[in-house]
């Protein structure tokens, strides 16, 4: 019986002790949300926007509908152009005011030698210069370079590799796509300012 009486006194106080790091935790999340609030209610005061006020119909938004991706050489080209597309929201109708110019380097190489001297394990690195230019005045108003790589494991199967440095492919052009319109849409709001 005393034995009963103690694992339900263990018990209850295992229950008490973890509703404690509830609330707890509770009070923390709380502590964190106020405190966010309340720097984020400071940023406001020094002049901090969004970078995409407005909105479709904002300066920036307006701005990135406007700009034309010429065709860019290679399948990682291809697949960087449409994305860029996509981003831009190209297509909608708005003639283009800027030209957005971009050289792409591919490059696929072998990591992780065995003893046998096969490879294990690839990088892809795809890397990309661009210019953004004005049409009217031909002027370059962004000139910068961007990349972003990949790591692929090399197995047994052939067909694995290629599929997995075909994915790879796509996942780094997207992420150069995003990269590259940040960084047009910082350029296009400090003209624009």
């Amino acid at each position: 019986m005393k034995k009963a009486l103690a694992e339900y006194s263990n018990l209850r106080s295992h229950r008490a002790k973890s509703r404690c790091r509830v609330l707890l935790s509770r009070l923390r999340s709380t502590r964190t949300g106020l405190g966010l609030l309340i720097a984020a209610s400071s940023l406001t005061a020094c002049g901090l926007q969004p970078m995409y006020a407005g909105g479709g119909s904002g300066a920036v938004a307006q701005g990135l509908g406007a700009i034309e991706v010429p065709a860019i050489e290679g399948r990682s080209g291809w697949l960087v152009r449409n994305a860029l597309n996509d981003r831009f929201g190209a297509g909608g109708g708005a003639t283009a005011r800027y030209r957005l110019d971009v050289r792409l380097d591919e490059k696929l190489e072998g990591l992780g030698v065995l003893a046998d001297d096969t490879v294990s394990r690839e990088r892809l690195t795809l890397r990309a210069r661009y210019q953004l230019v004005d049409i009217a005045s031909e002027s370059v108003l962004l000139d910068a370079t961007d990349g972003t790589d990949a790591g692929i494991d090399v197995v047994s199967s052939e067909y694995a590799v290629i599929a997995a440095e075909q994915s790879a492919g796509e996942r780094l052009a997207k992420d150069l796509a995003d990269r590259i319109t940040a960084r047009v849409a910082l350029a296009l709001r400090k003209q624009q300012q």
